[in-house]
C-alpha cells in the first residue's frame, strides 16, 4: 500500500466534505491451531493492508465475493474483532488506541447493523429493551425518557408503539431488520456499518428497508459503511464503491464512473454479471475460471492473477499498488500501469 493513498486529503476537500473515517493499512489474521498443543500452524489472512476513507454524510458501498473479507473490514473498525495490525481513524480520534471509558463515549457515535436481525436480538427480551440497551449502557435518561426514544426510533422505522412490548418471533424479517435499525440509531450514532442489511429479505422488503436507510441518512446526516454483494443494492444507495477481493481492496471509485468505466478486470467481470431489466438486451458476461484461491495461502504478486483474464507474468511476481490512475479512481492491476 503506497503512502499516496494516506497522504490524500485533497479528494474529501472537493466535495466540500472530509473524511470522517479512515482506514489505514487495516491487517486482521486469524490463526488456525492444530496438535497436541494448539499451536499456531497457520494464519487465514482475511484483511490484508487495507486503507481507504469514509467522508462525512457519504455511503460507501463495500463488494465482493463470499469470503473476501468485507464482514471482517467492518466489525474490525469497531473493534467488535481486535486487529492485527493497521489504524482507524473516526473524527481525527484512532479508535485502536482507546481503552475503558474512552473507548466506551467512542461506540455511542459507532454502531453496526447487523445482516441476521434475529440472530442479534435476545429472544428472551421485548424489543423495547433491546432498544432501550444502549441508553442504559450510556446512561441516558431516565427510564421515561428512555421510553420516549425507544418509541420515537420505532416511528423513524414505521413501526408503532404497541411493538415495543412485543419478542423476536412475533415480527417477520423486514420488521425484525427495522427494530435493528431502530437499536442502531437509539444512541443517535454519527457514523453506521450497515453489514449486509438487506440479503436475507424478500425484494420488495430490500427497498422498503433501503429507503428508510436513505430518508434516514438525510434527516440525522449520517455516514456508511454498506457493506454488500448485491451490486443492483450497492448502485442504488451508495455515493462511492470499493471492490475487495481476497482480503485487497482492488478499486475503488465513485458510483457512476465505477459502474460506467470499471477499469479492474476482477470488477468487470462483477459488473458482467448484472441482470439487465429488458429481455431484449444481452451483456457480454466474463466468466472467471477456477475457484477463488484460500486465504491460508494466497497466490504471491496480484491475489487475482491465477483467474484474470489477462494476467501476464508481472501479475505473478509483485503485487500491484493501490493508485489514484484519474480524479478519485483508485486500482489495483498492473495493466492499468
Amino acid at each position: 500500500m503506497n503512502e499516496e493513498l494516506l497522504a490524500n486529503g485533497s479528494a474529501a476537500e472537493k466535495n466540500g466534505k472530509w473524511d470522517l473515517v479512515q482506514v489505514k493499512r487495516l491487517v486482521k489474521y486469524f490463526p488456525v491451531r492444530g496438535g497436541v498443543f494448539q499451536q499456531v500452524v497457520a494464519w487465514v489472512q482475511a484483511v490484508d493492508d487495507v486503507s481507504f476513507s469514509i467522508r462525512q454524510g457519504e455511503t460507501v458501498g463495500l463488494v465482493g465475493e463470499s469470503g473476501c473479507g468485507k464482514t471482517t473490514v467492518g466489525r474490525t473498525m469497531l473493534r467488535l474483532i481486535e486487529p492485527t495490525s493497521g489504524e482507524v481513524h473516526f473524527d481525527g480520534e484512532e479508535i485502536f488506541k482507546l481503552r475503558g471509558n474512552e473507548l466506551k463515549a467512542m461506540r455511542r457515535n459507532l454502531q453496526i447493523i447487523f445482516q441476521d436481525p434475529y440472530a442479534s436480538l435476545d429472544p428472551r427480551t421485548p424489543i423495547g429493551e433491546s432498544i432501550a440497551e444502549g441508553l442504559k449502557i450510556h446512561k441516558i435518561g431516565n427510564a421515561r425518557d428512555r421510553y420516549d426514544i425507544v418509541i420515537e426510533m420505532l416511528h423513524k422505522v414505521g413501526m408503532e408503539d404497541y411493538h415495543v412490548r412485543r419478542y423476536p418471533h412475533e415480527f417477520s424479517g423486514g420488521q425484525r431488520q427495522r427494530i435493528g435499525i431502530a437499536r442502531a440509531l437509539a444512541l443517535r450514532p454519527k457514523f453506521i456499518i450497515a453489514d449486509e442489511p438487506v440479503s436475507a429479505l424478500d425484494v420488495s422488503i430490500q427497498s422498503q428497508v433501503l429507503n428508510i436507510l436513505k430518508d434516514l441518512q438525510s434527516e440525522f446526516g449520517l455516514t456508511y459503511l454498506f457493506i454488500a454483494h448485491n451490486l443492483s443494492v450497492v448502485e442504488h444507495i451508495s455515493d462511492r464503491v470499493a471492490v475487495m477481493y481476497l482480503g485487497k481492496m482492488v478499486e475503488m471509485a465513485d458510483r457512476d464512473e465505477l459502474f460506467r468505466n470499471p477499469l479492474h478486470p476482477y470488477t468487470q467481470a462483477l459488473m458482467s454479471a448484472i441482470p439487465i431489466p429488458d429481455p431484449t438486451l444481452k451483456r457480454e458476461r466474463i466468466i472467471l475460471q477456477g475457484d477463488v484461491p484460500s486465504p491460508l495461502n494466497p497466490p504471491s504478486g496480484c491475489r487475482f492473477h491465477p483467474r484474470c483474464p489477462v494476467a501476464f507474468e508481472h501479475c505473478k511476481l509483485q503485487e500491484p499498488p493501490f493508485k489514484e490512475v484519474s480524479t478519485d479512481h483508485w486500482v489495483a492491476c498492473w495493466r492499468i500501469e
